[in-house]
């Protein structure tokens, strides 16, 4: 008699599995499949990876599965035999690889950010919808316990109505604010250059940028901001139920190469930066919102005592309320009260569902999402689905506009010696639903961006 058949203890029946493939599948992208398969729910059917090096560990573990360098290609061979996948790569990869799958109507697991670009983050929220499928980010604090306490916090009164929200990372921990490397060297022979590159444009190989310092480079990564906004910005705006923002300014820190002299160099992210964004609330004041990276911080509360860790040390988020203020570490970790003393004595009722397992149980949530299909209770309580990330993403990514904004650079009036700078000191006014810089055009060039032969979104 078939197994199906006879079942058994432990036994899930085909209709119960997932049959996922997995495009990126060195570092993080190891976790992301590792994590998944560990639901004991899922089959890992094909594999691919531009670098085999990288791709080594989950290939000794997956060996019955196939091995594939070029997405399309594992896609376009697979398409019949996979229900899922995952995405891990380099920012400006996720958008043209998940947005293929979703047009095949495959479930998409998507590393943060969801996108590199604004336009990216909302063609895949809409194609989400359109093709009736499972999606989920990978900012895994969303599945955490501290995030939903902080939402009932709030939703008790506790801080009264959002006046201010502080966010702040130590990020960068990798090169930026630098010159484009000038000496080019020979690809490692196990590195499909070309496909790494991917939609971005064609250079010659340099070395100390693969495989992780293409972050601080905007031509695959969106810098300290996409690296660990979603993760940190993500318990103000689930909390506070923020939309688009309506405007963005910045400033930036300066880069200095030789004796005070200022570098300009927009192919890299800013070593510092500090964003603020405003939310307009109907029928309430307008919220201001405030990200820092580069080691900048907000100033230390009042309510928090001198010997008190503020966030985590290196980041964290404070939210400003008419009656008080709370704080809490990166994911939505350690969500605390200030002053810190009066956490002990709340007791609120817990009202929202929690993902077994916290943010360890962030896979599992986005599995048996998948399993159960779109719409059902499951697809319910995902954490991260791209109705959610995804305007968050495109908020993240303003950040990134204004910095870019900022250092827009055109040569001076009269002097040929000079430049100037036309997006610094102003505040950029977005239109939301329209995806557009109203009151500075230059900046509109941000919002997407064109794509190498060979690739579509």
């Amino acid at each position: 008699m078939p197994r199906h058949v006879l079942g058994g203890p432990g036994y899930l029946a085909p209709s119960d599995r997932l049959r996922v493939a997995s495009i990126g599948i060195g570092g993080m992208g190891y976790g992301d499949l590792t994590g998944v398969h560990k639901s004991g729910k899922v089959d890992i059917i094909a594999l691919c990876d531009v670098d085999d090096t990288r791709a080594a560990n989950g290939r000794k573990d997956h060996t019955k599965a196939s091995y594939y360098k070029d997405y399309r290609v594992m896609l376009e061979k697979e398409e019949k035999n996979i229900d899922a996948i995952t995405v891990s790569t380099p920012d400006h990869m996720h958008a043209v690889q998940a947005m293929m799958a979703m047009r095949m109507g495959k479930h998409v697991y998507v590393q943060k950010p969801l996108s590199h670009d604004i336009y990216e983050a909302r063609m895949l929220t809409e194609a989400a919808e359109k093709y009736k499928v499972v999606t989920q980010m990978g900012n895994q604090g969303s599945s955490g316990d501290g995030v939903r306490k902080m939402v009932e916090w709030y939703e008790a009164g506790l801080i009264g109505e959002a006046t201010k929200v502080w966010s702040w990372t130590n990020r960068p921990v990798w090169p930026q604010g630098i010159p484009w490397p000038n000496t080019p060297v020979t690809p490692p022979i196990d590195l499909d250059w070309d496909l790494w590159l991917g939609t971005a444009p064609y250079r010659d190989y340099v070395g100390n940028l693969v495989p992780f310092n293409w972050r601080g480079w905007w031509d695959y990564g969106t810098g300290a901001l996409g690296d660990m906004a979603c993760h940190i910005m993500e318990p103000p705006f689930r909390v506070l139920g923020l939309g688009y923002p309506k405007s963005a300014e910045c400033s930036v820190g300066s880069v200095y190469v030789g004796e005070f002299q200022r570098g300009h160099f927009p192919e890299s992210c800013p070593p510092s930066s500090h964003i603020t964004l405003r939310f307009d609330r109907p029928g309430k004041e307008d919220l201001e919102f405030h990200w820092m990276d580069g080691g900048i911080q907000p100033t230390r509360p009042e309510e928090l005592g001198a010997n008190e860790q503020m966030g985590d040390g290196g980041n964290g988020v404070i939210i400003e309320g008419t009656k008080g203020k709370m704080m809490c570490s990166t994911y939505g970790a350690n969500p605390l009260l200030l002053p810190t003393s009066k956490t002990k004595d709340i007791q609120v009722k817990e009202s929202l569902y929690r993902v077994p397992g916290g943010d360890r149980g962030h896979y599992d949530n986005w599995v048996n999402a998948c399993i159960a299909g779109f719409g059902s209770t499951e697809f319910k309580q995902l954490s991260s689905p791209f109705s959610i990330a995804g305007p968050l993403t495109e908020s993240v990514l303003m950040g990134n506009l204004a910095i870019r904004s900022y250092d827009l650079q055109v040569p001076g009036k009269g002097n040929a010696n000079q430049v100037e700078y036309p997006g610094r000191g102003i505040k950029l006014l977005w239109d939301g639903p329209n995806m557009k810089i109203t009151n500075f055009e230059p900046a509109n060039q941000f919002v997407t961006r064109t794509y190498r032969p060979g690739y579509t979104l």
